[in-house]
């Protein structure tokens, strides 16, 4: 962040993949870091700060303005990556417009290189149409890879109480969206056994079995070498992923041509000739994509209650799709020559079977577990009008996935019993909360959707506090010669005890205020409201904020006051601690006020 906002200041973002389960849980503890991963760290700080204080390139940011981008020593974004843990590949931005061009370079020029010596233009022009075939078909393959596994998740969904099976069980999206994605990715090679060729077989006087090889097989290096491309037009850094690809295909394809000629097209030798080079490829896809897999999945138990009809699939059809794009890519380099093989009607059936017993076993997980909780946000919420005044108090819920909490109320019974929830309790008949309601944890409250409120007592709450958080005017208001009014105001957090953050949402026509400089950020919406000014601010519980708001004319300004407090009374904690141990609670308490100026 600070690296972006004053000079663009070369940096290194260090992140732990994994451990996405607990990270901002109860669970997060010491004993759940992977032993080493600090050193590690530690090891990688070390080394970048050494290296940027060492660098002969190191300037200040006047030095490097001066000298512009055009000094020869800006690498741009530059391409790294780790193989299997072992060591870094790295090159320049520069290297990769030279590298990641090639692949595509080769695809256009082989149909001329092979034939036109031999055969003339016209044959050459045929060969490369049946490149491009070969190409359809391959991307054919690969889309359809993907998405039988989504219908197959959506059809998994439709006799389903709930989602995210797989969620404290990943093997099951393994289990479940492999078999399927392979089916899509053979479909086009059972469908089109005999490959359509444009060549003229009797006048290259090579089999047509040779050809159709040959044209799968350059057209899926096509493939892979067009994403390569696009890869480096867009500026992005992954095209290392697909160039790996393309040149192991053709470091393999080399192989079997020299197998075929010295073996005198043994086939089964052959074929083991091809698949030997692409070995330290395909065992890179499988380590990066089962990686991104985990992390995804992992991921899922955070990304937000998505609103119905079809929030529910969402994140089913996200792991499909990726389980999917993984597959296709692990699998794809072999499809060319390998799926004759592959595409018989015993290996689909195979298949087919193994994805509908993986459907059927799926239905006998459950989604979460003490390794991987289900995140409850659990909100004391206390309407307040003044210093010592509370209008109304509630039980305010959320989830950040797409098991609503119908489904907490289901299988957590005690909690239900607790809120006095019936069987005939639903979103119909519940009284809603809305994002505004969770103010205290923006930005993260735009991921809630179908928030639920329930009744709770204030009395407790009025015994502990003398005074709650609450906004007045600290001097007389100015007008200025344009029309526009300057209100002072200063914020009293009262006597709360463990204050973690206050936020103010201000609507009207606001035109300045003393924060971030006095500059304005962009407004924000919240479920089709009026563009609002939020502002988040931490500090200690007995410090007062002082500040001014400037509206464009007299019209009034709202302050909408949200702050959180850590402490809970005693029957909050009493309703907490009846959660079941596969969802972690985040609670807290909330005072909300309005004040109008």
């Amino acid at each position: 962040m600070f690296s972006e906002d004053y000079g663009s200041i070369p940096g290194l973002d260090i992140i732990f993949l994994l451990g996405g389960y607990y990270y901002h849980t109860n669970y997060d503890t010491v004993d759940r870091l992977v032993p080493g991963s600090m050193q590690a760290r530690g090891d990688n700080l070390y080394s970048a700060v050494k290296a940027f204080a060492e660098s002969a390139k190191l300037r200040s940011a006047r030095q490097r303005e001066s000298l512009g981008v055009s000094n020869g020593n800006d690498d741009g974004q530059a391409v790294f990556f780790d193989y299997l843990a072992w060591f870094i590949i790295f090159y320049s931005r520069r290297i990769a417009m030279v590298l990641h061009g090639i692949p595509i370079i080769i695809f256009l020029v082989m149909p001329f290189f092979s034939r036109f010596l031999y055969s003339g233009l016209w044959c050459c022009f045929a060969t490369f149409y049946d490149f491009v075939k070969g190409m359809i078909l391959h991307t054919t393959g690969i889309m359809l890879a993907i998405i039988f596994p989504v219908l197959f998740s959506i059809l998994r969904l439709l006799v389903s109480s709930y989602g995210m099976n797989w969620f404290a069980n990943p093997f099951l999206a393994f289990m479940m969206f492999i078999p399927i994605s392979l089916v899509g990715l053979l479909i086009p090679r059972t469908v089109f056994r005999g490959f359509p060729l444009s060549q003229n077989v009797s006048v290259l006087k090579v089999s047509k079995e040779a050809l159709s090889d040959e044209a799968r097989f350059w057209g899926a290096f096509g493939f892979y070498a067009s994403l390569t491309l696009a890869y480096l037009l867009a500026g992005l850094s992954g095209g290392f992923l697909t160039f790996f690809t393309s040149a192991s295909m053709l470091l393999a394809w080399i192989s079997f041509c020299l197998s075929i000629k010295f073996c005198v097209r043994q086939l089964a030798r052959s074929m083991v000739f091809y698949v030997i080079p692409l070995i330290p490829c395909l065992t890179y896809s499988v380590y990066f994509g089962g990686f991104l897999v985990q992390f995804l999945i992992e991921k899922m138990g955070m990304m937000g209650s998505l609103p119905p009809p079809y929030g529910n699939y969402v994140p089913d059809i996200v792991v499909a799709a990726i389980v999917g794009v993984v597959t296709s890519w692990c699998m794809g380099p072999l499809m060319p020559l390998c799926g004759k093989w592959l595409a018989r009607s015993s290996i689909l059936q195979f298949l087919l079977h193994l994805s509908v017993v993986a459907l059927a076993l799926s239905s006998q997980f459950f989604p979460y577990s003490r390794d991987a909780p289900k995140r409850v946000v659990f909100q004391h919420t206390f309407l307040t009008a003044d210093a010592n005044w509370i209008v109304d108090s509630s039980y305010d819920f959320s989830v950040v996935d797409s098991n609503s909490l119908l489904f907490l109320f289901k299988y957590a019974p005690e909690v239900a019993k607790e809120l006095n929830i019936g069987p005939e309790f639903s979103f119909e008949t519940a009284k809603m909360s809305n994002q505004r309601t969770f103010l205290t944890l923006f930005p993260v409250n735009f991921l809630f959707s179908r928030s639920l409120q329930f009744p709770a007592r204030s009395d407790e709450i009025l015994k502990q506090y003398r005074q709650f958080p609450h906004l007045y005017t600290n001097k007389p208001q100015t007008m200025s010669s344009d029309g526009s009014r300057r209100v002072y105001l200063e914020l009293s957090l009262g006597s709360l005890k463990e204050v973690w953050v206050a936020v103010l949402n201000i609507t009207g026509p606001l035109s300045s205020w003393s924060f971030a400089d006095t500059k304005l950020p962009v407004p924000e919406t919240a479920e089709g409201g009026p563009p609002s000014y939020i502002c988040r601010l931490t500090g200690s519980s007995h410090e007062k904020w002082n500040f001014w708001l400037e509206g464009r004319n007299v019209e009034d300004i709202r302050v909408d006051v949200a702050v959180l407090d850590q402490n809970l009374v005693e029957e909050a904690k009493k309703l907490k601690s009846v959660f079941p141990g596969w969802a972690d609670v985040t609670a807290y308490s909330s005072f909300l006020s309005t004040y109008v100026f």
